[in-house]
């Protein structure tokens, strides 16, 4: 699946998993995530974690990770929706509507 956006010059196709794979980057190299999880029921993707409903002018992002023991979680989780966010706005070119973050763990 893509999402498409009409331009003046003809149309931007960016993948789903394209998309998924900049979530999940950005998602990781956030202080105190210590991984993303496997997102439940849904369909296998390039990027594990990242579950995208995708439209151009209304995507909504949904992050599945586990968090290191001893960090904030409400701080962790506001730091990776801002890290998204701001990773798919610089390298696609839209903002999310939403970027819901799931904490399923703690690891140790």
């Amino acid at each position: 699946e893509y999402i498409t956006h009409p331009d003046e010059m003809g149309t931007i196709h960016i993948s789903e998993d394209v998309l998924a794979a900049i979530a999940s980057n950005a998602a990781g190299e956030v202080e105190g995530v210590s991984g993303l999880m496997t997102v439940p029921g849904a369909k296998r993707t390039a990027a594990r974690g990242v579950r995208l409903s995708p439209k151009w002018e209304n995507t909504v992002i949904d992050l599945f990770l586990m968090v290191k023991y001893g960090q904030a979680i409400p701080e962790v989780a506001e730091r990776v929706q801002t890290a998204v966010s701001a990773a798919v706005e610089a390298m696609a070119g839209f903002s999310a509507t939403a970027v819901n973050v799931h904490v399923g763990g703690v690891t140790f």
